[in-house]
């Protein structure tokens, strides 16, 4: 598998959870990077301390992605520190939990800003550079069935898979697209261990993963030079069952 060192990666989300790990990651493979964030500024910073240790290049870059213009300005930054852009991580989520029924006009507005606009708009500026590059949207496995408890994060992630699969299209020959599609791997905020333990009959595996995993995936992706329009599913063959088998997504 081909060498990623000396590349130039976006990570939107980097400061927490999977998008801190991957950073991490990426770093161990001579990755510079321009690391993303918008509320933790205090992790992004201890992130970028943590990867002090790695002889790469790194930029912090704040930035709400519920504006219209927030890829660009993203991407526009991370030129200017590190230089052309070579593999973007679309990874930045939110997570609020109400119904079909419950959130408002602004919640799937939201939404979609952060879960699609975003991450298309940042694809569309790194096809301009009119050069190879490498996308990996980061997707999630209850879509392959349904979430009634994140209705707004539900539609908004939904639209990132099918713009992940019209983008291999319209992108290659220079930029493949592929997904990873997380399932049980980290505890919802708030939660300890034991929820994963609890739904970890939910998987064909009877288990749950941890974010070495999904890096996993992520890394062979991006090697993977005869790959695109995939979907990786890291949830140990949830998506085959559907949500009948669980209630409690």
């Amino acid at each position: 598998m081909s060498s990623l060192k000396g590349m130039n990666a976006i990570i939107t989300g980097s400061a927490k959870r999977i998008g801190r790990h991957l950073a991490i990651c990426l770093a161990q493979e001579g990755v510079n990077l321009a690391l993303h964030y918008n509320s933790s500024e205090k992790e992004a910073k201890e992130l970028e301390e943590i990867l002090k240790n790695y002889p790469i290049k790194t930029t912090l870059i704040k930035q709400d992605l519920n504006v219209t213009n927030a890829g660009e300005t993203i991407f526009k930054s991370a030129i200017d520190k590190l230089g052309e852009i070579d593999i973007l991580i679309n990874n930045a989520s939110i997570f609020p939990e109400h119904s079909i029924k419950k959130f408002s006009h602004e919640d799937l507005i939201t939404s979609l800003n952060i879960h699609a606009w975003a991450p298309l708009q940042l694809a569309r500026c790194l096809h301009s550079q009119c050069k190879k590059g490498i996308i990996i949207n980061i997707l999630d496995t209850r879509l392959w069935d349904y979430d009634p408890k994140h209705a707004s994060y539900y539609l908004g992630k939904q639209l990132l898979r099918h713009i992940t699969r019209i983008l291999a299209v319209e992108f290659a020959p220079e930029i493949r697209v592929n997904a990873v599609a997380p399932g049980l791997i980290l505890p919802p905020p708030g939660e300890t261990e034991e929820y994963l333990k609890k739904m970890s009959k939910t998987n064909p595996l009877q288990t749950f993963g941890d974010e070495n995993d999904v890096s996993d995936a992520v890394i062979f992706l991006l090697k993977a030079k005869f790959v695109t329009g995939q979907v990786i599913f890291v949830d140990g063959g949830r998506f085959l069952l559907g949500s009948a088998n669980d209630g409690i997504i």
